[in-house]
């Protein structure tokens, strides 16, 4: 996440020009307010932000975490809140050779709009659910969404029998200018079937997390 800064700089006619740089700047400890009118829509509206959304840069997740919230059918029965998965966070970091892997973290299911505190603590929070991250391969099976990057978790060494080495999250950014609001969705597979999962989920950009393989 940044800001811009305008520094002067000499030009060739020795009148200072404007120059602009990249300052690094802390993240909110809450949602925004657009990540929060995302989790208010419906299925359908969440499909057409999808289709309209972006790649991200895969090298701008690297070393970061991010708030996740789940958006089900029928919001107003609170499912995911009674199962303990509407708010989770996503990491992302790379290996020894070089890719860019990924973890989940539970979270603490408190209001939406509050802090997002990792368990069992945020210095120390629990992960699982891995896979790797890198831009969609339209020759590959895995290939339902061009613009997108895919988030496989068959290839993030899960445990024996992990149900979640099935999950194909396909990872979209919302608006071209903000890089810290992703849209997802995902894809459960099964052979060669890949079966659409009814949700969606939300990713902001959280806090600093792991960096390469060592750190995990």
């Amino acid at each position: 996440m940044t800001v811009t800064a305008a520094a002067p700089s000499p030009s060739s006619n020795g009148v200072s020009s404007t120059k602009v740089t990249a300052l690094p700047r802390k993240p909110p400890p809450f949602p925004t307010p657009q990540a929060l009118a995302l989790e208010r829509m419906s299925l359908r509206e969440l499909e057409v932000v999808f289709q309209r959304g972006s790649m991200p840069d895969l090298e701008g997740l690297v070393g970061w975490e991010f708030r996740g919230i789940n958006v089900v059918p029928l919001q107003q029965i609170p499912v995911t809140e009674l199962a303990g998965i509407k708010k989770f966070v996503k990491g992302f970091y790379r290996s020894e050779d070089g890719r860019v892997l990924g973890y989940n973290s539970p979270v603490v299911c408190n209001v939406l709009d509050g802090r997002w505190h990792m368990k069992p603590s945020d210095s120390a929070p629990k992960r699982f659910g891995f896979y790797e991250a890198h831009p969609v391969d339209a020759t590959a099976r895995d290939n339902h969404a061009l613009h997108a990057l895919l988030l496989d978790y068959g290839k993030g060494k899960n445990p024996p029998f992990d149900i979640m080495a099935a999950l194909r999250d396909y990872l979209v950014q919302v608006d071209p200018t903000n890089p810290d609001l992703l849209l997802g969705k995902a894809m459960f597979a099964v052979g060669p079937l890949r079966i659409p999962l009814p949700n969606f989920f939300i990713l902001e950009r959280h806090r600093r997390g792991l960096t390469d393989y060592a750190a995990r």
